[in-house]
């Protein structure tokens, strides 16, 4: 693996199921036993699983997770993620008691609530292991506008992705195939690498986004 991503800019890791992608990022966090080469990273990282995890408490405790309030920042995270119909919706609010399990809440809605708390923590790295999957094509379209091309766009950010759709917003986009980068460019070579994008995408996911 040789993946390089320079400050501020946003990397697309793609690929089908089972090539690799979460394994990079699990890499980049330290999580791999490495037998070889270096992983180098500069600054404050944060990273937004593909199985979103809540703790145990409110949606404005999952979203600080600890840290202290800064208002303006809190309300501009909840924006930028989706979540002020949610919070409308919700009987109390951000006061509104999920759990660990989050069982009251959609399912994209305890992703985006999982990506808010990264959004929140202003980091130099984000790490976005397929962020998009649990919502629909209009609120993805929302949270590549106005957090991870927004809030997120200072920093430098690696998203793992099965959208095709926001691949032309990246900087540049590695393809994952069996366990290595098979190709790597911006998205422009690659669509005229013999398709090289389509194929990588082969084995998309078929469930049913949750919102």
């Amino acid at each position: 693996l040789n993946l390089r991503a320079r400050a501020g800019e946003l990397i697309a890791v793609v690929g089908a199921v089972g090539s690799g992608k979460s394994t990079i990022l699990a890499a980049m966090l330290g999580e791999m036993h490495q037998t070889r080469g270096r992983v180098v990273s500069r600054g404050t990282i944060a990273y937004c699983a593909q199985q979103p995890w809540l703790i145990s408490g409110t949606l404005r405790d999952n979203v600080l997770y600890g840290r202290a309030l800064d208002e303006q920042r809190y309300n501009d995270t909840i924006r930028a993620c989706g979540l002020l119909e949610d919070l409308e919706q919700l009987p109390g609010g951000d006061e509104t008691i999920i759990g660990e399990r989050g069982i009251n809440i959609s399912g994209g809605q305890k992703q985006r609530i999982a990506l808010a708390r990264a959004l929140y923590r202003q980091a130099d790295l984000y790490l976005l292991d397929d962020v998009l999957a649990a919502v629909d094509v209009h609120v993805g379209e929302h949270l590549m506008t106005e957090c991870i091309c927004g809030m997120m766009g200072g920093s430098t950010r690696v998203l793992v992705t099965n959208a095709l759709h926001v691949l032309p917003r990246c900087d540049y986009i590695y393809v994952c195939a069996g366990g290595t980068i098979a190709e790597s460019g911006t998205y422009d070579e690659l669509l005229d690498q013999d398709d090289s994008l389509l194929v990588a995408m082969g084995a998309t996911s078929s469930s049913t986004p949750t919102g």
